[in-house]
């Protein structure tokens, strides 16, 4: 996929942050629109601020697995065919494994990882009916090191990650016409932080200013990274600088990073 030009774009969680900036940025580029998120509201802003760009909207919970094979339907019925499926979709939680409750760990994986694998699914086989496709699926670095308080988060972003390594091989090897790329976001100024549960001992205020603190990276930049990425099919998509100083810590010490993220725990996230 070299040029984005009419082609059709799906993106969920389109109503803030990277996704909306996402929605920003495929307009740009004369992307055919179909957006949705759980949020309406911000749906519809997100739609007003791409005045003359063909877009229509859909609210959908990415956690109900049937909502999402509906849509992929509907979408093809509106639009006459599927190219790039961005799975943007996703929730946070702050909370130690011994604290989080079973409700709050489902919600997580429901959003974060089955939201991604139903999206995937559903729209596959209209992405290869495409002659011409792309999965994007959103995992973080948190896909990529394990972090205290962060287990729920983390086992929803390795699996997304492993599932779409995966995917991308089996395209591959079937020479099936689908590229398919992973997305490793670092700290984005979204409003992610202030939407996450948190467990009963957290200090929620100073988590989330200390997230603010170490997010590195607007929406605007982050899209457009991810957007260059998808034309470059590249399979993995690191976002920030933080991403990529992740990244090549994990390669570098394999297991060793844990001292390093143990220490900057202490400081930053046992408040």
């Amino acid at each position: 996929m070299k040029n984005l030009k009419n082609k059709v774009a799906v993106v969920t969680g389109a109503g803030s942050g990277i996704g909306r900036a996402l929605a920003r940025s495929l307009a740009d580029r004369g992307c055919r629109l179909a957006l949705s998120d759980v949020n309406e509201a911000g749906l519809v802003e997100t739609a007003e601020a791409l005045e003359g760009a063909d877009v229509k909207t859909y609210s959908l919970d990415v956690s109900d697995r049937d909502a999402i094979f509906a849509h992929a339907e509907e979408v093809v019925k509106d639009f006459g065919q599927v190219n790039l499926v961005i799975n943007n979709a996703g929730v946070a939680l702050s909370a130690t494994v011994r604290e989080m409750t079973d409700e709050d760990f489902k919600w997580v994986m429901d959003i974060d990882f089955w939201g991604v694998a139903h999206g995937t699914r559903a729209f596959l086989p209209h992405l290869i009916a495409s002659g011409d496709g792309h999965v994007v699926n959103v995992s973080s670095v948190f896909g990529l090191i394990g972090v205290p308080k962060q287990s729920a988060y983390n086992a929803a972003k390795f699996a997304v990650r492993g599932f779409t390594e995966a995917l991308r091989q089996e395209m591959k090897l079937e020479n099936q016409p689908v590229a398919v790329s992973c997305v490793h976001p670092g700290g984005i100024r979204t409003n992610i932080a202030n939407a996450a549960r948190m467990g009963k001992s957290e200090n929620a205020v100073a988590q989330r200013k200390g997230f603010d603190k170490l997010a590195m990276t607007t929406p605007e930049k982050a899209a457009e990274t991810i957007v260059k990425g998808i034309l470059k099919n590249e399979s993995r998509i690191l976002v920030g600088p933080d991403a990529w100083g992740i990244d090549a810590i994990n390669r570098l010490l394999g297991s060793a990073y844990q001292p390093l993220v143990e220490r900057f725990s202490r400081k930053n996230l046992y408040i």
